[in-house]
């Protein structure tokens, strides 16, 4: 059995950890955080401007991928790696919460999902191999298995068909990626709602299929914070300790901190980069929104704790001005800070529990985040 997780030190206070996850394209320090690079971009940056934030690995979507360019052609340019030009880690996900999100007509069958391009209309059929195979092609180092979830709140019956789908469609992608000649690995994701015992029925049924890493999906889609972190806290002890666990979409850093103070060692999410082209950015004393008429003779940088390029060069002022006109320099500005926010944040997550202090840390900062004078 390969090494998927190694443990380096934990938190003596709670569940929260740190390790390395290895892949083909190198090892992931965990905690982590991926930008989601969709379509193989991180909307408004170069890869270059990534790696010097400090970004680990990227998080592509097979969905996206898969309708544009095609897998073939992605193949034939050397692989997505080659394609894009990112030496590093690339998670791809399933593409099945866009399948069911962009799709309206998007319907679960026994044995996949049958749906219609959100780009032209185009009728597709996709069962749980084809989206191992798709992944295959594109030459992850990270891939998600199809799954079925469903939003909040479902009905229990609705829920419980979510479960057994996720399921069955995990032993088929997981017998067929057995067949493969892949040094990626395979995660399977749990689903079940905020219904505990459902969820646990989900957890022990992937766990019996021995998949690489184990993501909790299906959560942060409008249940209460405390449904969220009892669901996080029991599956922490369900889990495997020597398995890496992902929290699908996860976004503020309030939330990220609770998780990993529960276990969890992969994120994503597009909040950083989204919020920052719509002109939200992220300070260590809350959010700011930039297109505020009181920022338009504000000298100060967006964030005094913040050394990235746009706080150390560009005033409020400067940056309301260019949202403001619309300039393309905007997103670039505000995706750098927003996005050094967020991986400065994970990097000292991750010192703070080398040095056993992490509840130190998150008090810290949840502390000025309530100030909020920013």
């Amino acid at each position: 059995m390969r090494t998927t997780f190694t443990l380096i030190a934990s938190d003596p206070s709670s569940s929260a950890r740190a390790g390395t996850i290895p892949t083909p394209h190198g090892p992931i320090e965990t905690p982590a955080f991926a930008p989601v690079a969709s379509q193989g971009a991180v909307k408004a940056l170069s890869h270059k401007e990534i790696e010097a934030l400090g970004a680990q690995l990227l998080l592509s979507n097979s969905y996206h991928l898969f309708l544009r360019p095609g897998v073939d052609a992605v193949r034939a340019m050397g692989g997505l790696h080659k394609f894009i030009s990112w030496p590093k880690p690339i998670l791809t996900d399933s593409g099945g919460f866009q399948i069911y999100s962009m799709s309206p007509l998007a319907k679960v069958k026994w044995d996949g999902v049958s749906f219609s391009s959100h780009l032209d209309g185009t009728k597709y059929f996709l069962t749980p191999e084809d989206v191992v195979d798709i992944q295959v092609g594109l030459g992850s180092d990270i891939m998600m298995v199809l799954d079925y979830f469903v939003p909040y709140p479902s009905p229990d019956d609705k829920v419980k068909d979510s479960v057994a789908a996720t399921s069955r469609w995990a032993g088929r992608a997981r017998e067929h990626f057995r067949k493969k000649e892949s040094l990626s690995l395979l995660w399977g994701i749990t689903q079940g709602g905020v219904t505990w015992e459902r969820r646990k029925q989900s957890t022990e049924e992937l766990l019996a299929l021995d998949f690489d890493g184990y993501a909790i999906g299906g959560l942060g889609l409008g249940e209460a914070k405390t449904q969220l972190f009892e669901i996080l806290e029991r599956s922490d002890g369900l889990l495997p300790k020597a398995k890496p666990r992902y929290l699908m979409g996860m976004g503020y850093i309030q939330d990220i901190l609770e998780a990993v103070e529960r276990g969890v060692d992969l994120f994503d999410c597009v909040l950083p980069t989204r919020n920052a082209r719509n002109g939200m950015l992220f300070t260590s004393r809350g959010p700011l929104v930039i297109k505020n008429r009181k920022y338009a003779q504000d000298e100060r940088p967006v964030d005094a704790d913040c050394v990235c390029y746009t706080c150390r060069n560009f005033s409020r002022a400067y940056l309301r001005h260019l949202f403001e006109r619309q300039e393309i320099g905007s997103a670039v500005l505000n995706s750098i800070h927003n996005l050094h926010f967020y991986l400065d944040n994970f990097r000292k997550i991750r010192q703070s529990i080398h040095l056993n202090s992490f509840k130190s840390l998150k008090e810290s900062i949840l502390n000025k985040l309530k100030d909020g004078t920013s």
